[in-house]
């Protein structure tokens, strides 16, 4: 497996971070929406929320492992060389034989389409993985764009 770390500059929030996730089925839109750390980046204020916005989602789980079980190698990318709290685009994972049992599918006709990513993102007490042909990140706060 490969994969790329995505998140540069902006860090979930390490302790609480709150994911919450807003679905569009008719757009086949997911908008994953969480709190930003202010520990680590200087940029970033106390209680600012961010977005990923996936496009084009055929499906997404947000649910178990939460960072004791990765720390304890209970999730199938612990040993990979990924990084806990950060978001990635992974590769070459065969998604389609080893995606969680909770998923939520968004637009079934995608499972298919060329061009899918495979997304994930680990939160303190949950894990997000999204299957999506594409997304955009925004700090709902920043104005300026």
């Amino acid at each position: 497996m490969k994969y790329q770390q995505l998140n540069n500059g902006w860090g979930a929030e390490p302790n609480a971070p709150d994911p919450q996730i807003e679905i569009d089925f008719a757009q086949g839109k997911l908008k994953l929406k969480f709190y930003l750390n202010p520990f680590i980046y200087k940029d970033v204020e106390e209680e600012i929320r961010a977005e990923l916005e996936f496009s084009n989602c055929f499906m997404f789980r947000l649910g178990p492992t939460n960072d004791e079980g990765f720390y304890r190698g209970q999730c199938r990318f612990s040993k990979t060389g990924i990084n806990w709290g950060e978001f990635y685009q992974l590769e070459e994972t065969e998604w389609k034989e080893t995606f969680p049992k909770d998923k939520v599918i968004v637009l079934n006709h995608l499972i298919n389409e060329e061009g899918l990513r495979h997304y994930l993102f680990y939160f303190r007490d949950v894990t997000f993985e999204c299957i999506a042909k594409d997304y955009h990140y925004k700090n709902l706060n920043d104005y300026s764009k």
